[in-house]
Order: structure tokens, then C-alpha cells, then sequence
């Protein structure tokens, strides 16, 4: 067996050996560690997949804030799950059979595994997007080219989802508690622990240079608003829990979190506004600098992923701290 085949297999075994874990395990705080082991491992597959912009995001969301926003929620609720009785397990276990045994006749239609007569390496838009896409934007980053360009209006659509879940969130939370009404949890003394108290400090601000690295860089390799937005939030996150929520609202207070939720989409589209104002059509970067259309496309695209990082670190860090505000992460 070749070796790029059994490293893909054991990950896949140490994938399917977690999911059972998980599903057995009624610690929830295991549980949520579980599962940041598995989107990892998934972030591993990806990676041998060349998939790469894609396991990026998926070891930033999945292994990082969402961890992390478990965490959260956990500390709102009890630290094990109710025993089921078994009765009531067994429809969802016979729907989850079924479906895995649809799943599994399905994939009998898929092509073979690297398969250089796929469908989709044959399809003449996958060439055209290979080539065509350093002619008329000339970013080496072919994921950036057609997610922030090509497909610049179904990105807009996905950073609307964003805004709208976040909001769905919050309102969901109901009103946000001020600081000087929060309850001290008195389970958690992570700012009584001066080692973890330096390292945090020491962190923040590379993660945050981390963060503008990899918005500014996804035109040449793995990264963009998305993946950059969450590493922000990741890191004010990290701060709050450290060093309370009440200190960490003073960097980056609620009413300015509230202001960037709603920037960032406003910027992306009034960007699309202002290239129609120009003459051209929605989200004609060209037309950003008619004289040398590269250079255009350089331009919109920077401002929209801008855009998307804004947003994104702008709903995660708000969610958290909705959710740290009930469950009293302050000092």
C-alpha cells in the first residue's frame, strides 16, 4: 500500500475512532476536546489532499473558536450529559445506519481516489480558473481569485449568513449584561496563574500579526478574511479568559463591536455600489483603476476580504462575550 494511502487511512480511523468516542463520552468537556481533535485530524486530511485554504479554515474554526465558544457554553450548564434511556436512542440509531449505508452506496458512483479523468478535472471551468484567472487578476492564489472575484457575489451571500447567525445569536442570548453586573465564576482563577497571565500577554500580539498576515497574504498562499477574522476573535477570546471579560472590554469595547458587526458588510457591498456608480457592473474590480485592471482586481479584492475579516472577528468576539457575560468569566 502506498504510503500517501495508509497515512490518509489511519486518519480516517483515528477520525471514525473519535466520532464513536465522542458519542459514548458523557463528560461534555471531554467531549468538546474530542471534537477539537477531530476537525484536526480533518484539517491533516485536507492538507494531504491539497486542500489547503480549506484545512486552514477548518483548524481555525473548528480546532480554535469553536472550541473555545464550547467552552463557553458549558460553563452555563452542567459539566455532564443526561443519561438517555436506551429506548430512545435507537431511532437515532437506526436513522444514522441508514444513512451511512445510503452514503456508502452512493460513493460507488464516485470516481477513483486521484482520478486524472474526474469530472472535475475535465470540466472546462476548472481550466478556465487555472489560466484565465492569472491573466485577468494575476494572484497566484487561485482560491482567493474565485472566491473574492469570480464568485465575489456568493461570498457576499456567505458574510450576509454570518451577520444574520450572529445577530440570530445574540438576540437569542437576549440583553448582554453589563460589566459590573456580571457574577465572578468561582470555578475559574486562570488570571491567579502569573505564568499563564505573561504567556497571554506575550501571545496577543503575535497572534494578532499572525491575523493581518494571513488576511494580507491570502492572494499568495492559504489564508483570507474568513481564516484572518477568526484568528482575531481566537485572540481577544484567549485575552477575556484570561484576563476577564470587564478588562477585555475595555480593548475592544461592545459598542465597537456592534459598529464593525455592521461595517464589514457595508463595505463589501458598497464597494459593489461603487463599481456600478463607476459604470460597470456589481463588484467590477477593473473599473477600481481602468488603466491597469490587475491592479483594480489587487484593490477589490484586498477591500473585500478586509471586509470579511472585520465581520467574522467582529460576530465571534461578540458571541463570546455574550456568553461570558452569563457565565461570569470576569475579575
Amino acid at each position: 500500500m502506498p504510503t500517501f494511502v495508509l497515512i490518509n487511512v489511519v486518519l480516517l480511523a483515528v477520525l471514525i475512532a473519535t466520532a464513536v468516542a465522542i458519542t459514548r463520552l458523557r463528560a461534555l468537556y471531554g467531549a468538546a476536546m474530542l471534537a477539537a481533535l477531530f476537525s484536526l485530524v480533518t484539517a491533516s486530511l485536507f492538507v494531504l489532499l491539497d486542500a489547503v485554504d480549506v484545512a486552514f479554515t477548518e483548524a481555525a474554526v473548528g480546532v480554535g473558536i469553536s472550541t473555545v465558544l464550547l467552552l463557553g457554553v458549558l460553563a452555563l450548564t452542567r459539566s455532564r450529559e443526561a443519561v438517555t434511556p436506551r429506548r430512545r436512542r435507537l431511532p437515532g440509531l437506526v436513522v444514522v445506519v441508514l444513512t451511512g449505508a445510503v452514503l456508502g452506496w452512493a460513493s460507488t458512483d464516485l470516481p477513483e481516489f486521484g482520478a486524472a479523468d474526474s469530472p472535475v478535472q475535465r470540466h472546462p471551468v476548472t481550466e478556465t480558473y487555472l489560466r484565465d484567472s492569472q491573466e485577468d487578476i494575476g494572484i497566484p492564489n487561485t482560491v482567493t481569485s474565485v472566491l473574492a472575484s469570480y464568485r465575489g457575489l456568493d461570498t457576499l451571500g456567505e458574510l450576509v449568513v454570518v451577520f444574520t447567525a450572529g445577530l440570530a445569536v445574540l438576540s437569542l442570548l437576549g440583553p448582554l449584561a453589563r460589566p459590573d453586573q456580571i457574577r465572578p465564576a468561582p470555578d475559574l482563577h486562570l488570571a491567579d496563574y502569573r505564568v499563564i497571565r505573561v504567556v497571554t500577554g506575550t501571545l496577543m500580539p503575535l497572534i494578532l500579526l499572525f491575523a493581518l498576515y494571513v488576511l494580507f497574504h491570502g492572494d499568495y498562499g492559504p489564508g483570507g478574511g474568513f481564516q484572518a477574522g477568526v484568528i482575531f476573535a481566537s485572540g481577544f477570546v484567549l485575552y477575556g479568559l484570561v484576563f476577564g471579560l470587564d478588562r477585555a472590554e475595555r480593548v475592544v469595547p461592545r459598542r465597537a463591536l456592534w459598529l464593525l458587526i455592521s461595517l464589514g458588510l457595508l463595505l463589501y457591498a458598497g464597494l459593489g455600489l461603487t463599481t456600478m456608480a463607476l459604470g460597470g457592473s456589481f463588484l467590477d474590480y477593473d473599473l477600481l483603476d481602468p488603466g491597469h485592471p490587475e491592479e483594480g482586481q489587487h484593490i477589490g479584492i484586498l477591500l473585500v476580504e478586509t471586509a470579511i475579516g472585520i465581520t467574522v472577528a467582529a460576530v465571534m468576539t461578540t458571541i463570546f462575550f455574550g456568553f461570558a457575560s452569563r457565565g461570569g468569566v470576569r475579575r
